[in-house]
C-alpha cells in the first residue's frame, strides 16, 4: 500500500532527442544531448531529407513527457476541526512519551535477603531440571 502512495505521487519527466525519425538520446534526470546540432527550427518530417544517413540541422527535435503525480493526499492541519485537532496532538504527545525509559533500573527487592537455604530439596530427593 505505501508503495502505491508512493508511485501515485511521484512526478517525473523524459526527455527524448531525435534527428529525422531516429532515437538519439533520452534522459530521466538531465538534459539531453542535441547531437552536436541545434535545431534552430523543427521542420515535419515529412520535409527532412535524409540521403545516406545525413542528417540536416533543421531535422532534429527534442520531445520531453512529463508524468505529474497526484498532489491531493496533502492535508493541512487548518483544514481539521478543532476537536480533530486536540484529539491529534494528545494522540501523537501520549505516543512520543509512550517510548520514553527510565532513568535507571529499579530493583525493588534489591534490599532484601534471600531466605535462608536449610536443607537442597534437589539434591536431596535426586530430581534435577535439565
Amino acid at each position: 500500500m505505501a508503495l502505491l502512495v508512493l508511485f501515485s505521487t511521484m512526478s517525473f519527466s523524459v526527455e527524448m532527442h531525435y534527428c529525422g525519425d531516429h532515437l538519439v538520446d533520452f534522459s530521466f534526470i538531465q538534459k539531453v544531448d542535441t547531437c552536436m546540432m541545434k535545431a534552430e527550427k523543427a521542420k515535419p518530417q515529412s520535409q527532412c531529407s535524409m540521403p545516406d544517413m545525413d542528417m540536416e540541422m533543421d531535422c532534429c527535435s527534442d520531445v520531453e513527457v512529463v508524468f505529474e503525480g497526484q498532489d491531493d493526499l496533502k492535508l493541512s492541519f487548518d483544514q481539521l476541526s478543532f476537536d480533530q485537532q486536540i484529539f491529534l496532538t494528545s494522540f501523537v504527545y501520549s505516543y512520543v512519551n509512550l517510548f520514553e525509559g527510565f532513568d535507571e533500573n529499579i530493583v525493588p527487592f534489591k534490599d532484601y535477603a534471600p531466605p535462608p537455604l536449610i536443607r537442597d530439596v534437589q539434591v536431596l530427593h535426586q530430581t534435577f531440571l535439565i
